[in-house]
């Protein structure tokens, strides 16, 4: 068995080890190219300090980015009795180098190792949400567009109310999305932050260089209070789970419209057969199950802030073993989201709209505000008139016409798509994801 990092005269109880450890190393594989970075950004540092050598630099960065590359392989794994992906990463460097591995953890604690790991990792999964929420967000504007002319039942309460349109109601879920990626430029921007150098939460005696880690590394600037960068451990992480819960909720409610409308009873959308699931038992079933699935796995994305919340609301400063926990519900909601925007893209493209809806009779009353509104604009008084319709509408004897005219900023007439466009592309613009980038490809020629 492999000695742990900190392990000196005694071996820890098998039990313990069982329990402490957890799924620690498994979540520890979302980490570990991230930690290899770190480490790449740690070790040059302390060489610029005098506390490595260069002909010690050197096969350490050699070695880290053959290990980074396992990692993007999928071959990286962590061994039966290794604690980490730290420990891992260390006793490889350890096993191919010698006494030279041992001399990458100066100035550093396993602490501000996992800080600076899950930032690395935050700002890589961020960037992967951000694309697949940009390839909705223009798959339901390119929806917008192509049917801004086919009418629908608008409701309040679940009750029919006004005439909307399926240009509206695709825009309306761009433009969701494109305020949702401002929470989400939020977190990135806090996740954007070097804690490195902060060691167990209260700095190092090595005259540590924490500009030059920031710089290797690509972060924004740092955190530079060495206690306040522990006190981000959980906080960082549930300021991102609320970035994605706003946008698992935008996803959420548009999955629960989809199959609200796919309903027989509405039938205002059609679902490819292949793109549907059936019955055991009921032959002419063709359940909406992706769009199902992606409500309930955006609804559990949207509890993820309040589960970790319930983990660090009551810990006060410093490192306690409870933020291990996080990780179990954290790094893996990002492959949900991504993949439930990446379907959601693909459904929403399939998707057949019935541009007939309106000609049935019973959502005639829907055109009521239409009448009230014409009868204002030839001199009668709101309220009268609003009287008057409302008595043909009980006595059955209301008229509805059907064509509409709506103009304003945002009408179904006048959708202004691209004015939501350039909301986006703004946002978008703001994450300046190439900094990040160009420093990462830096770190590993």
């Amino acid at each position: 068995m492999a000695n742990k990092l900190w392990e000196k005269d005694f071996e820890i109880n098998s039990r313990i080890e069982r329990f402490t450890v957890g799924r620690d190393t498994k979540m520890d594989l979302y980490l570990a190219p991230f930690d290899v970075l770190g480490s790449m950004a740690h070790i040059t540092m302390l060489a610029s300090i005098g506390l490595l050598k260069d002909d010690e630099l050197k096969p350490l960065l050699t070695e880290l980015k053959n290990i980074y590359k396992l990692c993007q392989e999928g071959k990286f794994v962590i061994e039966d009795g290794v604690e980490d992906v730290h420990s891992q990463v260390e006793l490889m460097l350890t096993r191919k180098l010698g006494d030279i591995g041992k001399k990458i953890h100066s100035g550093r604690s396993r602490n501000d190792q996992v800080l600076v790991d899950l930032k690395l990792f935050c700002r890589h999964e961020i960037k992967r949400v951000v694309e697949a929420a940009k390839a909705l967000f223009d798959e339901l504007i390119a929806r917008s567009n192509e049917c801004k002319d086919v009418l629908m039942p608008g409701y309040t309460h679940l009750q029919i109310a006004m005439p909307s349109s399926f240009g509206l109601w695709f825009g309306a879920y761009a433009e969701s999305i494109a305020d949702d990626m401002l929470f989400v430029q939020a977190a990135y921007r806090m996740a954007n932050r070097n804690p490195l150098g902060s060691a167990a939460g209260y700095g190092s005696s090595f005259p540590l260089n924490r500009q030059l880690t920031t710089d290797l590394l690509g972060f924004d600037s740092m955190n530079y209070n060495v206690v306040y960068a522990q006190m981000g451990r959980g906080k960082m992480e549930r300021n991102v789970a609320f970035a994605l819960a706003s946008l698992a909720g935008t996803v959420a409610k548009m999955a629960f419209d989809a199959c609200l409308f796919n309903c027989q009873n509405f039938g205002f959308i059609k679902l490819p057969k292949e793109c549907t699931t059936g019955s055991s038992i009921m032959p002419h079933k063709k359940n909406p199950d992706v769009f199902e699935l992606i409500r309930a796995k955006c609804n559990k994305i949207q509890s993820l802030p309040q589960q970790i919340m319930l983990i660090i609301n009551n810990l006060p400063t410093g490192y306690f073993r409870d933020l291990q926990i996080i990780k179990e519900v954290f790094l893996p909601a990002f492959d949900e989201l991504i993949d439930c925007l990446d379907m959601a893209t693909y459904i929403i493209g399939k998707m057949e709209v019935n541009k007939h809806i309106l000609e049935n009779s019973m959502y005639d009353p829907i055109f009521s505000v239409e009448e009230v509104n014409r009868l204002a604009a030839a001199g009668m008084p709101f309220r009268d008139a609003y009287k008057k319709v409302g008595l043909e509408i009980e006595a059955g004897t209301f008229k509805a016409d059907k064509h509409i005219h709506h103009t304003h900023e945002g009408s179904m007439g006048n959708l202004c798509n691209d004015k939501i466009e350039k909301m986006m592309q703004d946002t978008l613009d703001g994450f300046h994801f190439e900094r990040a980038e160009n420093a990462e490809k830096q770190l590993l020629k």
